[in-house]
């Protein structure tokens, strides 16, 4: 089974609360479940949140939206992942987080095929996509032993540091893209309050409920030329 886990937390340290604020008529996390809903692949979505009481509201966002949540770790978030894993069987885990409303559904379609295709350890669109709208998809093994090897304060943070610093024990693939959507300079992640101001304006602007990334790159062109 392939499993989509999308790691989310209220505590950000330069946006507390961002996940469930509001851009345009969703919040942030409605926009990431909206988007998947376009996902030809089929998998099954969990939100995976810590037990830090601060959190409960995720866990009530997601029982009032019918969303599976699963709580683990707050600081050992490769140890939430694989714990997540393992429960639900999961032989392929797609990695997402809950700073970006912007994935591009279509290349996470194409990542998924090219990823099962080339029977790879990790596959990833990092370097391509602009920032915040790739993926990545690791086995279920690939996550175990990065679980069991990883040990430094990083790799626990990042789910996929052990993994980069260890290349040559895995099978890598990267996935192209059209060349109107390789713009790795640009960034569409929400980090600071900045940030969501431009994905507010984003949303705003388009006409269309579900933007396309060339939309996307063309309207925060726009919003960089107002505000510089």
């Amino acid at each position: 089974m392939i499993g989509i886990i999308i790691q989310a937390r209220m505590g950000s340290n330069r946006l507390p609360g961002k996940v469930l604020k509001k851009i345009g008529n969703k919040t942030l996390l409605e926009h990431i479940f909206y988007r998947l809903s376009f996902l030809k692949t089929s998998v099954k979505v969990i939100l995976a949140t810590s037990i830090n009481p601060e959190n409960d509201i995720i866990e009530s966002f997601c029982s009032e939206n019918n969303i599976t949540c699963y709580r683990g770790s707050e600081n050992n978030v490769l140890e939430r992942y694989y714990l997540c894993a393992k429960k639900y069987n999961f032989e392929h885990i797609i990695r997402l987080t809950a700073d970006n409303p912007f994935t591009d559904i279509e290349e996470l379609d194409n990542l998924i095929n090219l990823h099962l295709e080339t029977k790879s350890d990790y596959s990833h669109s990092f370097t391509n996509l602009p920032k915040g709208v790739g993926a990545e998809i690791f086995t279920f093994k690939t996550l175990e032993k990065s679980c069991i090897e990883g040990k430094e304060p990083h790799h626990l943070e990042h789910v996929n540091e052990y993994i980069l610093e260890n290349l040559d024990l895995f099978k890598i693939t990267v996935l192209n893209v059209p060349k109107e959507k390789n713009k790795p300079e640009i960034s569409l992640t929400i980090d600071t309050l900045e940030d969501y101001k431009k994905a507010c304006f984003l949303v705003n602007k388009s006409e269309n409920e579900f933007i396309n990334i060339k939309e996307l790159v063309q309207l925060l062109m726009q919003y960089e030329k107002e505000n510089n």
